[in-house]
């Protein structure tokens, strides 16, 4: 998380199999939300399933693509996002 702020990055990205995601994902919210990280986009992606989508995105995450899902679709949203809520 610390390279994350001190290279300002636009996104961050997590990919997660095991099916922590419930567990993972909020700690990330949280460590971002504590170092006031508010205008990176976190995203995800993985094996999750469509009721925890739904939670994980209440709690103001990305969009989160499942396994098999074209890489192009991916770089489009993180591209958008990044152009829709970064100054240029």
């Amino acid at each position: 998380m610390n390279t994350a702020l001190q290279e300002d990055v636009d996104a961050i990205s997590i990919s997660i199999l095991s099916g922590a995601h419930m567990t993972v994902f909020p700690k990330i919210l949280h460590l971002m939300k504590q170092k006031q990280m508010d205008d990176v986009l976190v995203k995800g992606g993985g094996i999750i399933p469509a009721d925890d989508v739904a939670a994980l995105k209440n709690r103001a995450w990305g969009e989160l693509f499942p396994p098999g899902t074209n890489t192009h679709d991916i770089v489009k949203y993180i591209t958008d996002w990044v152009h829709q809520h970064r100054n240029f």
